[in-house]
């Protein structure tokens, strides 16, 4: 009984926006024939800078999917240290330690320069 009354108002609860949600109004052909060409100028004049955003986003996406990547390194050094040591791992498995333990931070400082570089600042 319960479940249902929950199941009840939890799909009042969705539906109810849908009453009151604005009318869609259509731009009328007219309009549109007017604007267009001011649109391509716009566009003309912003496509480098959406091309150099672009360039450079996608370069810090790369960025951050490597630090991630680097983060292996963490787990790595720790096999290295126990389990690599006799064989002579050991400063191998100390500097990967390192390298993950810094990648968390490089992540964090990339993740949040990565909405600069969309709009074409190179950091």
């Amino acid at each position: 009984m319960k479940n249902s009354i929950k199941y009840a108002l939890l799909a009042a609860l969705l539906l109810l926006p849908g009453f009151f949600a604005p009318e869609a109004q259509a731009f009328e052909p007219v309009t549109m024939a007017l604007l267009a060409p001011v649109a391509i100028e716009v566009y003309k004049v912003a496509e480098p800078r959406i091309v150099k955003g672009a360039l450079y986003g996608g370069r810090k996406l790369v960025q951050m999917g490597g630090n991630i990547f680097e983060i292996l390194y963490l787990p790595l050094g720790a096999v290295q240290i126990t389990l690599g040591a006799p064989f002579g791992f050991f400063s191998d498995g100390i500097r990967n330690i390192g390298k993950g333990l810094v990648a968390p931070g490089k992540l964090v400082l990339n993740t949040l320069a990565f909405p600069f570089t969309l709009w074409g600042v190179d950091i």
